[in-house]
């Protein structure tokens, strides 16, 4: 049987927080609570007029990978709301080759 988890490529996150939003509208999450929550990472200075800053979204204890849903055929609803297409489901196989082939700026969360 086949583990589903949830890919992230937070290279091409924006910072935008729909995850969070549908998140919170799917599941009615109370406010100063999250079911997946945007983290900021920097920024700060590399070299040059290089800069590092990330936007991480951070699944908590309140996922489920909107296992309703899912049960429906349908994608969580951050990976479906997702504006900057970085966020993926499926199995976790799958999901840990394109990893793998990415090499960097990527988390997987199963949970």
């Amino acid at each position: 049987m086949s583990c589903n988890g949830l890919l992230i490529d937070y290279e091409y996150c924006t910072g935008c927080h729909s995850c969070e939003v549908a998140c919170k509208n799917e599941h009615n999450i109370p406010r100063g609570k999250w079911g997946i929550k945007l983290t900021e990472v920097g920024p700060w200075k590399l070299t040059g007029d290089k800069w590092e800053w990330n936007y991480v979204p951070v699944p908590t204890s309140l996922c489920d990978l909107c296992e309703d849903r899912v049960a429906k055929g349908e994608k969580p609803t951050c990976v479906h709301h997702c504006l900057g297409k970085a966020m993926e489901y499926g199995p976790v196989e799958e999901l840990a080759k394109k990893m793998a082939a990415k090499g960097k700026k990527m988390v997987m969360f199963v949970p």
